[in-house]
């Protein structure tokens, strides 16, 4: 069953009101945040995000929500522009993804559409991680074939070369007080999804759930983002 907490938010009610929320987007984001302050898992933000490829094969894989924006509505991981999520969503930007907290018994379902952030959104973030995520962006070709771990360990080292960075053999530590900053590359940077569906469900006594299903338009605004319509609610049974 669900930890007991949070009584005093609305959000974080064991039941969903008979009167479905206007914008499901705050209850998720309220979700989100208390799993972060419980830390009800190593990475509470992480979430499973599925595309398809130009066969129609879905994939899934674990990322992590690094922003969370209920209105107007959208969420933002981090990747490399060559993965294999991202060529596929640029086929096909329709993805989903999902929330799963078994400690706090609550999951979130989010359908929606994918558009690159823009670059002043990923320069940001970028600028935040720590030096050695940084040249984690430029030392790997996501999803690309390597023949050895020895292999890409010696890519990582030239690419730091070519950064004018000096790094320990084994690439823990790095030389010098100067050291230059390191600029996010050009194929690296983040995603926006925007949600055309959510769905909240809360775990209930006897698998009597609660469940409730919301949908709304999206019309393309730009590149980077969209004209959301009025979300519309339907309690669905568990």
């Amino acid at each position: 069953m669900a930890v007991e907490s949070g009584l005093t938010n609305p959000y974080l009610a064991h039941q969903l009101p008979d009167e479905l929320p206007g914008n499901p987007m705050h209850w998720a984001a309220a979700w989100l945040e208390e799993a972060t302050r419980q830390e009800v898992q190593r990475n509470p933000n992480s979430m499973t995000l599925v595309t398809v490829g130009d066969e129609g094969q879905p994939s899934a894989r674990v990322v992590l929500c690094k922003d969370f924006v209920p209105d107007p509505g959208y969420l933002v991981f981090y990747t490399n522009y060559h993965s294999r999520k991202v060529c596929e969503l640029q086929v096909n930007p329709r993805v989903a993804v999902t929330f799963h907290w078994d400690a706090l018994g609550r999951q979130i379902r989010i359908e929606g559409i994918a558009a690159l952030s823009p670059g002043a959104e990923s320069n940001a973030y970028f600028a935040s991680r720590n030096w050695g995520s940084q040249l984690g962006a430029w030392g790997s070709n996501q999803s690309a074939p390597i023949a050895s771990r020895d292999a890409l360990l010696h890519q990582l080292r030239e690419r730091a070369k070519e950064l004018g960075l000096n790094v320990s053999d084994d690439l823990q530590s790095i030389g010098g007080i100067d050291r230059p900053v390191i600029p996010r590359p050009g194929h690296w940077g983040g995603v926006r999804v925007w949600a055309s569906a959510i769905e909240l469900w809360i775990e209930g006594r006897d698998r009597i759930h609660d469940r409730g299903r919301w949908q709304r338009a999206l019309d393309r605004k730009d590149e980077h983002d969209f004209v959301t319509g009025e979300w519309r609610g339907t309690r669905l049974q568990p």
